[in-house]
């Protein structure tokens, strides 16, 4: 067994877990239904928990297995597969927030998968790119910070779950946060209806003068850079989980469907050999960067990723072709797929996004 694989047990009711009520419930998560009783036994059954160290109720694995995990997922259903990088992500800050309070409060309970959690940091992401406004404003109220502003969305959200988000303080430093369920003036409203993750119970966040009290923050302003350049690497490295699982299932479609359409499927780009090649290389790369965490080189990830979203849209493409018109169907799961990888490319960071990163750093090192 090598440093990153499962143990048996686990191995086995993860995978009986996907088959039993994951695999029948994706046309139904699909249209709209929040597989929230299967992120809950994911959760139990160590799901979330690959990275996490065994001292804070972790399998003690690394960043590669929990990647591996979500891929599992994301090759029965994207959008479950993305929830469960949202829960894995908000894990992987509390795991490394440097307040142990707030890692007392929500750690063991993310990570178990007993409190669901959705990432609001899309938009201080693009933020902190140069990409758009900071929506989340605060100031300071005794030990703790008053925030208001509005997230158009936020995924893996309900009642129930935690919100973690970051905002600009009034002297332009930052402050990342959890918001509990049932904060006074935090409120939820609708989206409109998305082409794909429709299940991915997300929705707009409004907060209105809402405390937040210090055992909450995840990070003060002085800890606030070091902190996001701690993060950011998992934060990632775990989303090509989502398009290596698309990938996968993708091969896995062209392979049933070149039983009976080798004869004329030959003839099309992207066979099934060259994804397979493809998606080896990526993962390989993947692996040894999640190996470095967050001493690994930011270009290097961001390439990673980068090819992680290319490399979704080639292959679902691929697959529909190979399928053909019975890929068009909406009862199949090929067209599905290309909707989820669509949704891999624009998820933040998106690919324009991500080439814009890979420009500025490649800028910089040549300079």
């Amino acid at each position: 067994m090598s440093s990153h694989a499962l143990p048996a047990e686990v191995d086995g009711g993860i995978e009986q877990l996907i088959h039993n009520a994951l695999a029948p419930q994706v046309e139904a998560i699909d249209q709209g239904a929040f597989p929230g009783d299967f992120l809950r036994a994911f959760g139990a059954l160590g799901g979330f928990a690959a990275a996490l160290p065994a001292e804070s109720g972790g399998l003690g694995l690394g960043l590669p297995a929990q990647i591996d995990l979500i891929a599992r997922v994301a090759r029965t259903c994207g959008t479950t597969g993305f929830l469960a990088w949202c829960q894995a992500a908000c894990a992987w800050y509390l795991q490394l927030s440097p307040n142990p309070e707030v890692r007392a409060r929500y750690l063991a309970q993310v990570a178990q998968g007993q409190l669901l959690a959705g990432t609001g940091m899309s938009n201080v992401v693009k933020h902190l790119a140069g990409i758009e406004q900071i929506n989340l404003r605060g100031h300071r109220d005794g030990q703790g910070y008053r925030i208001s502003g509005a997230l158009p969305w936020v995924s893996n959200l309900g009642a129930g779950h935690l919100l973690i988000a970051a905002a600009a303080l009034d002297d332009g430093t930052y402050v990342m946060f959890a918001i509990p369920p049932g904060a006074e003036g935090y409120s939820l409203r609708a989206c409109p209806a998305f082409s794909g993750l429709e299940g991915s119970a997300t929705y707009g966040v409004r907060l209105k003068n809402v405390f937040v009290p210090a055992a909450d923050v995840l990070s003060t302003p002085e800890q606030f850079d070091a902190y996001v350049r701690r993060f950011k690497a998992g934060f990632l490295l775990l989303q090509i989980g989502i398009g290596a699982g698309l990938v996968q299932a993708s091969l896995d479609t062209i392979q049933k469907a070149n039983q009976r359409l080798d004869h004329v499927n030959r003839y099309l780009d992207d066979q099934a050999d060259t994804l397979r090649g493809d998606l080896d290389t990526l993962l390989a790369q993947t692996a040894a960067l999640a190996e470095q965490e967050e001493s690994a080189p930011l270009l290097g990830i961001l390439r990673a990723r980068a090819q992680g979203s290319e490399l979704s849209l080639r292959a679902t493409q691929s697959a529909a072709l190979h399928a053909g018109a019975a890929g068009y169907l909406m009862s199949s799961p090929t067209q599905r797929r290309l909707r989820e990888a669509l949704f891999v490319a624009i998820v933040t960071p998106a690919l324009k996004h991500l080439r814009k990163e890979i420009h500025a750093l490649e800028q910089r090192q040549a300079a």
